[in-house]
């Protein structure tokens, strides 16, 4: 049978149940009796929806139920059909697997037997510290000791760190409120990337901070743009997220950079600079921070390294004075940073186990990027991304829309995350952001890679109808 909606659409008139249930149903029934062969391909999604005047994600939903069922399998480039071999007897439905996260930006766990060996003997360490002394308070903004491995660390990026413009945080997410709270008051506002970070989203509307969003290109923000911001309505502070820009994992050039902070120099515009992907890539443009040391308040962090329960941040101010003006608006809120992690991430710090955390991510991550390649550029995909990033911006091609496919990839069993989540102005573009990382090896990242590029290639199909 080529073509079963019109007698699809009788039987779901029929049907007490969701239409979704109801549509898989109907596949495992005609399955069963032979009305579907083997091999035989389905209508495509969007076709189908349009003759059963049905809803797309509902459409998705029954052939992703047929498919956890067992009936039918997505072919890349090709679409959906019936599965070969069919389960005998009575149709069963499998309690639904838990959805592959693709959602959270987290860095791989590199199959590194060394490295996690160096990690756990880490851990392992602290039992040999005074308990007592890491169940007190501590110095707020960290120990001399803490502040002292930071400020070394961190002179990779910015040259000239000391322990004095260091603050040791409870991670990044913490170091932006207490700079936003530092530099802007409710009302103000903060110039930012038209599509940037979703954390400051929140924290802004907490705080009752206005977000101006500035457009960019492939080099970063436009400073035509910044400068006449500047010019009309001078925001209290510029935050950027310069290299590996989450989502679009952009990397400001040098030239852009030099731009930006011309103009910031000009206005005199602080800089909230958000490095938190700066040790990723093995060669970086210089820090915003090294340019303007006198405006810009650096931070990055271990949880795109290490690994987000890691959560120790580190902030470098432009000077002493600066430091106790961040450091006293973060006292009232976190009061201080976990002694035990804070302990653990300076021991990191001091035996070298951070910098080869580093090496073993920025491979992990390039296997990963070369991986969706080879899984999604044969489906017709179209991204950006950079080798040394764990996560990737796809175009959603229509007659998708990025919230469909969202919702289809979802009933699929795997989590994206739509534009509208990072946008600060301006119309969403029709993007998702893919993570790479997480917990899965490399063969779980096919897997779930796979499941997107057949999406891709069954619309596709679609569209040659």
């Amino acid at each position: 049978m080529s073509n079963p909606s019109t007698r699809w659409a009788q039987a779901l008139s029929r049907s007490d149940k969701p239409a979704y249930l109801a549509l898989a149903d109907i596949i495992a029934e005609d399955v069963q009796s032979g009305r579907l062969a083997a091999n035989q391909f389905l209508p495509p999604l969007r076709s189908l929806a349009t003759a059963l005047k049905l809803n797309f994600t509902t459409v998705a939903r029954g052939y992703a139920e047929a498919q956890r069922q067992g009936l039918v399998e997505a072919r890349p480039g090709r679409g959906t059909s019936v599965r070969e071999v069919q389960p005998q007897g009575p149709v069963r439905r499998p309690i639904a697997a838990a959805p592959i996260d693709m959602t959270m930006n987290m860095p791989p766990e590199p199959a590194d037997a060394a490295l996690q060996q160096r990690l756990r003997a880490g851990l392992a360490s602290l039992a040999e510290d005074d308990v007592y002394g890491l169940l007190r308070y501590q110095e707020f903004g960290g120990s001399l000791h803490d502040r002292e491995a930071g400020a070394e660390w961190l002179c990779e990026f910015v040259p000239g760190a000391n322990a004095a413009r260091v603050i040791v945080c409870p991670g990044v997410q913490s170091a932006l409120a207490g700079l936003f709270t530092t530099l802007a008051r409710a009302g103000d506002s903060i110039a930012c990337e038209a599509v940037t970070y979703p954390g400051i989203r929140g924290l802004a509307a907490q705080l009752g901070i206005r977000l101006v969003g500035l457009p960019t290109d492939d080099e970063g923000i436009d400073p035509g743009a910044f400068a006449a911001l500047c010019n009309a309505d001078l925001p209290r502070a510029l935050y950027c997220n310069p290299t590996l820009l989450n989502p679009t994992t952009a990397v400001m050039s040098l030239a852009r950079r030099e731009a930006v902070v011309e103009i910031a120099q000009r206005y005199s515009v602080p800089i909230i600079e958000d490095d938190a992907y700066a040790s990723l890539p093995a060669r970086r443009p210089r820090s915003l921070a090294s340019l303007a040391p006198e405006l810009t308040f650096y931070t990055t962090g271990f949880a795109k390294i290490l690994g987000a329960g890691l959560r120790i941040a580190y902030i470098v101010t432009p000077n002493a004075r600066h430091t106790a003006r961040v450091a006293a608006a973060l006292r009232t809120t976190v009061i201080m940073a976990s002694p035990f992690t804070m302990r653990l991430a300076t021991r990191f710090i001091d035996d070298g186990t951070v910098a080869i955390a580093v090496r073993a991510m920025r491979q992990e991550s390039r296997n990963r990027q070369r991986l969706a390649a080879a899984v999604l550029r044969p489906a017709g995909a179209r991204y950006v991304s950079k080798p040394d990033a764990f996560h990737l911006w796809l175009h959603v091609p229509p007659p998708w829309t990025r919230v469909e496919f969202a919702a289809h990839l979802r009933m699929m069993g795997v989590g994206v995350v739509v534009s509208d989540t990072f946008t600060v102005s301006g119309t969403p573009p029709e993007n998702v952001r893919v993570g790479l990382g997480g917990s899965g090896d490399s063969e779980s990242c096919r897997h779930r890679l796979e499941i997107i590029a057949d999406a891709l290639a069954e619309q596709a199909g679609s569209n040659g109808l």
